[in-house]
This record gives structure tokens, sequence and C-alpha cells, in this order.
């Protein structure tokens, strides 16, 4: 689940994704994994990941280059920017 999550996030930075639609796939995630048959209560850096992402389309709840950035490393991995021209 780490990957996916981190996969998302990269692809919102990415610009392959939209903000509302990284906000609803993790609303969408949260409430699986909350609603799923595993146990999820060893997990909350995840949990706390997707519920800030699922806010994220509030102004009290930003999701701006640092703190994704932040979230990535919690997810084990490591942020490199590379610039491409167009």
């Amino acid at each position: 689940m780490h990957e996916t999550v981190a996969r998302k996030i990269l692809d919102y930075l990415n610009g392959d994704i939209l903000l509302l639609d990284l906000v609803h796939w993790s609303e969408d995630t949260l409430a699986l994994l909350l609603n799923s048959d595993d146990d999820v209560s060893n997990e909350p850096a995840l949990l706390h990941i997707l519920g800030y992402i699922g806010a994220g389309d509030s102004g009290d709840f930003p999701l701006t280059w640092e703190i994704l950035s932040q979230f990535l490393e919690q997810l084990g991995v490591r942020v490199r920017v590379t610039a491409e021209t167009v």
C-alpha cells in the first residue's frame, strides 16, 4: 500500500493527475481500508497521509511540495527533482 500511495503522490506532482483526482482517490482508499477486514491500526502514518490528502481540497490542509515530499519520505521514497524542456 505504501508504494501505491507514493505512486499517486508522484503522479500528482508530475502533473499526471489533478488535485481533485488525488483527493478523491485518497478518500476512497481510506474508506476502503477502514472498512476492510485488514488491521490497519498498525499503520498510523499511512492513515494520517491518506486522511490529510483526502482533506486536501480544503484550505486547512494544503498539499504543498514540502508536505508531499515529507509524506513521500515517510513512505520510503526519496524525492529528486528533474527538469525537462518542453
